[in-house]
């Protein structure tokens, strides 16, 4: 894809408090072809996402009115799935780590290099554009909008808590294949080392949405595969 594409997506929100920083960005980018719009604080990025989601956001942690890895975990809860790159001072691998997992796309320490941040901008548009050419998957009556983080079964809204979205859509991603629990440890929980109390854990969650997919329903999609893990694939009533 070309680049000069990527900046007619729409425009970046840069969060940030040090006017210095947000200021060179906000130059730097707009030369780069991109409409850019800041804010210091997060009641101000609030209220831009209230005007509508931008195509990305730059996220500082360290802000006035609260730490900017509580407010990703909301805005994502809450179904906002625009890439998110992390450009913090904060450089420990926990704080890396615990960003990730926060639902950052990418993680990025300063002092940094504007080309590099640029760079992974511009990777992570095009990963975004890219998925969005295949936002909504099906399994046969069963619809998973994985942009606007919707489900519909038969036509009709299923309503999940974000982990079980997130299952659910892993499991479509590999439809009628199995899905192991190690995948589901590692892609939905992001641990590397799945231990007997995450299992428990994992069987709770799909517990919970065969019971809020396949009941009532003469065809169960999602299914157990002995040994292995699960399966979410079209079954003859």
């Amino acid at each position: 894809m070309k680049e000069e594409s990527l900046a007619s997506v729409s425009g970046i929100l840069v969060v940030e408090d040090d006017l210095r920083v947000a200021e060179s960005l906000k130059r730097g980018l707009g030369e780069a072809g991109f409409a850019v719009a800041t804010a210091e604080r997060l009641a101000t990025a609030d209220a831009q996402l209230a005007q509508g989601t931008p195509a990305l956001v730059v996220l500082d942690l360290n802000l006035p009115d609260g730490d900017g890895r509580t407010w990703l975990r909301r805005v994502r809860g809450a179904g906002h799935r625009m890439p998110v790159i992390i450009l913090t001072a904060r450089d420990t691998l926990p704080e890396r780590v615990a960003g990730l997992e926060e639902g950052a796309d990418d993680y990025l320490t300063k002092p940094f290099a504007f080309a590099e941040l640029l760079a992974r901008i511009r990777a992570r548009l095009r990963a975004a554009i890219a998925q969005a050419d295949d936002d909504v998957l099906r399994v046969g009556d069963l619809e998973i909008d994985r942009l606007r983080r919707l489900v519909r079964r038969a036509g009709k809204p299923v309503e999940l808590t974000a982990r079980e979205f997130d299952v659910l859509a892993l499991l479509a991603q590999w439809r009628g294949q199995p899905v192991s629990r190690d995948l589901l440890a590692r892609d939905v929980w992001k641990v590397n080392r799945r231990l007997t109390p995450l299992d428990n854990v994992i069987d709770v969650h799909l517990s919970h949405l065969r019971d809020k997919i396949d009941r009532d329903q003469p065809a169960k999609l999602i299914q157990t595969v002995r040994g292995v893990g699960f399966r979410l694939a079209e079954e003859n009533p």
